[in-house]
């Protein structure tokens, strides 16, 4: 191994103490006071392992080490390390230390790249709480949408208000900060959140692609009334429209997606939510995805079907907001060769797999080629505070990025 297996433990330890949740779980969310801490205290190790750092105006934390050939285009790592509001201790933070660690190997080596290599640390990937993910890198890449920074969040803050409290103060103009030629590679670490790894009995996996994920709110009206009064042939019942496009997506995946298509209702709001009130508005959020465009497609398709369906039968009024759609993105076949090549060295046999979950490389993959590395989680267990990676296997993801690393950045 030439990374510091202890170091990196420690410091994916320390920053689990950060928004700690019960023994294992973490609430970071994004631009919280928790996130901002979380951001000081990697900051100060980038700084050790001899980065220049700076954040951003969307919250991002960079780090950059000058290569010997500044011109060329830059190599670039990192994940994120905010969190789900009940989430766990690998979910991002796993690649953004790894990364991290890469440079900090580097530098203790004596080891001066061609490329400059920037480590980034970007701002709100998970989007629990403004409903919108995946900030920071979108920022970066000028794929901000109008009225995007008022998005609130629960409690009735917009995200200015909220990276403002976070201590920076946006400027959209500045989007976007990097272009296509800027740079040469983007690479990402990350737990696999699925249990294909640990099916194969295999410790780390090389991605193949991402696939595209649809985001969706849709919001459902009906008409208030008493619920012992109001005969159930006269109702206009917003959470039973909820409750039947749920079940009836569900149904639709099943049957019709194909083996990597999933769905998802995930967050449900109602109004006025009491138990003897017929909900009159009910608004709730769609997640569709799948690697197969065609197929995610049709099922978008059937489900706006299905939505106007359902409401046309219960006297509802519908509207629907796509929050996020993203086509599948592929790593690029020369990375994914370099990963192979230092993966056969290192006697991993690793496999090649898809990533179902969206991740930050999926949107750097617009103006970068891009590679991704996945390590191994118990039962695929993520977004739960029972996450769990053994510390053997990511020092093994580890490694494999530092050799791929050294390679595209000419060390």
């Amino acid at each position: 191994m030439q990374i510091n297996q202890d170091r990196y433990k420690d410091h994916l330890m320390t920053l689990a103490e950060i928004g700690k949740i019960g023994e294992t779980g973490v609430n970071r969310l994004a631009h919280s006071k928790d996130d901002r801490k979380a951001v000081d205290v990697v900051q100060g190790w980038m700084k050790e392992a001899g980065l220049t750092t700076r954040i951003d105006g969307f919250g991002n934390l960079i780090g950059r080490t000058e290569g010997t050939e500044p011109d060329q285009p830059i190599l670039m790592m990192g994940s994120h390390i905010d969190s789900q509001p009940y989430g766990g201790r690998f979910d991002g933070t796993a690649g953004a230390l790894g990364a991290i660690e890469v440079v900090h190997t580097m530098k203790e080596q004596n080891i001066k790249p061609v490329r400059t290599i920037e480590v980034i640390c970007f701002a709100d990937e998970e989007g629990s709480r403004f409903n919108k993910g995946v900030f920071g890198v979108r920022g970066l890449i000028g794929q901000l949408e109008e009225g995007e920074i008022l998005r609130k969040d629960k409690n009735g803050m917009t995200r200015l208000e909220a990276l403002r409290e976070f201590g920076v103060e946006p400027d959209l103009s500045e989007s976007p900060v990097y272009k296509p030629g800027d740079i040469e590679a983007f690479l990402e670490l990350h737990i696999e959140q699925g249990p294909v790894l640990e099916s194969k009995d295999k410790p780390v996996g090389i991605v193949s692609a991402i696939s595209g994920p649809i985001w969706l709110t849709v919001t459902l009206e009906g008409f208030a009334g008493h619920a012992g009064s109001v005969p159930m042939h006269l109702r206009q019942d917003a959470m039973l429209g909820a409750a039947i496009i749920t079940k009836e997506f569900n149904e639709l995946v099943r049957r019709e997606g194909t083996p990597n298509t999933v769905g998802t209702v995930g967050s449900i709001q109602n109004f006025p939510n009491s138990r003897n009130i017929i909900a009159e508005k009910v608004e709730f959020t769609i997640d569709l995805r799948d690697i197969d465009l065609d197929a995610r497609n049709r099922l978008e398709e059937k489900l706006y079907q299905l939505i106007e369906k359902t409401s046309k039968e219960l006297n509802l009024d519908y509207s629907i907001t796509e929050d996020t759609k993203s086509d599948p993105r592929y790593c690029a076949d020369w990375i994914k060769e370099i990963m192979k090549k230092h993966d056969e060295q290192l006697g991993y046999q690793s496999p090649t797999l898809m990533s179902g979950p969206f991740h930050d490389a999926l949107f750097m993959s617009y103006i970068s080629d891009y590679g991704m590395i996945f390590v191994r989680c118990e039962k695929g267990i993520s977004h739960n505070p029972l996450e769990y990676a053994e510390m053997e296997d990511l020092q093994k993801g580890v490694e494999l990025l530092y050799h791929t690393a050294m390679e595209i950045a000419g060390a």
